[in-house]
């Protein structure tokens, strides 16, 4: 993935900005995916594990391996006490480094638009997972507004500033999804939306976290604190507080999901 402005080198940051909104979208595709339990899984781009831990414990699954590249993500994920089931491995979504058939299941989880080629990526899952297996993903909707940074994304934008894009965020709409599903020769394709909301205490907590994210903190690094204090003026007037002061933010992923033929 070297072609991405992202680095996810620190798993704590990554929890605090991504992975609590990783886990409440991961809940509602795993519901909407429903698998049996004792299944052999593969988590690609698994990250610092946060759907990995979900995953272990909604789906009671006989084996999860997670693959990411990011030594420092693994290392995290190594740590988390829900996640000690699974076995976490530094590797490349679009060469995994598993034999054909190996898995009953395989996922990946907000990951797809960070693959260079997405098809590979696709392509890998398809490789590793039995004859009539499971292959899904889901997605942030970068390009419908779906991001769950997408707020400050349009204010700094509107300042003059634009934050990256995954490299290949095109992937991310529902056509796309299930164009790559059909050209990998999956069946059974099924494609939903997932709409999650996220409780912050107040717009100081909201503040702190989301500047956080890798996206958007070399952004605001360039700006001057007369800057940021345009930005978080026009964001605080775009997601005011509640009665108990608390500011709830949305977010909207694609999924999908298919089976391998035969």
């Amino acid at each position: 993935m070297a072609d991405s402005p992202f680095r996810f080198e620190d798993g704590g940051v990554y929890e605090r900005t991504m992975g609590v909104w990783s886990r409440l979208a991961g809940e509602v595709f795993l519901d909407w995916l429903a698998p049996p339990a004792g299944l052999r899984w593969i988590d690609v781009g698994c990250g610092n594990g946060a759907f990995t831990e979900g995953l272990i414990q909604r789906c009671a699954p006989a084996e999860v391996q997670g693959v990411d590249p990011s030594p420092q993500q693994i290392a995290f994920a190594r740590t988390r006490v829900g996640a000690r089931a699974a076995v976490f491995t530094e590797g490349d979504a679009q060469a995994l480094p598993f034999p054909a058939d190996r898995f009953d299941a395989a996922v990946m989880a907000l990951v797809l638009f960070f693959v260079p080629d997405p098809a590979k990526g696709v392509a890998e899952m398809v490789r590793v997972v039995r004859a009539g297996g499971l292959v899904a993903a889901y997605v942030w909707d970068m390009l419908g507004g779906g991001y769950p940074f997408h707020p400050i994304r349009e204010e700094l934008r509107a300042y003059g500033f634009t934050p990256p894009l995954p490299p290949r965020a095109e992937v991310s709409r529902p056509d796309a999804l299930h164009a790559a599903w059909r050209e990998a020769g999956l069946e059974a394709i099924d494609v939903r939306d997932i709409t999650v909301q996220r409780s912050f205490p107040d717009f100081d907590a909201f503040w702190d976290i989301t500047t956080q994210a890798v996206s958007i903190a070399p952004v605001l690094a360039k700006l001057t604190p007369e800057d940021i204090a345009v930005v978080r003026s026009r964001l605080r007037a775009r997601l005011p507080g509640d009665a108990a002061g608390r500011v709830v933010c949305s977010a909207r992923a694609n999924a999908i999901h298919g089976r391998v033929p035969g």
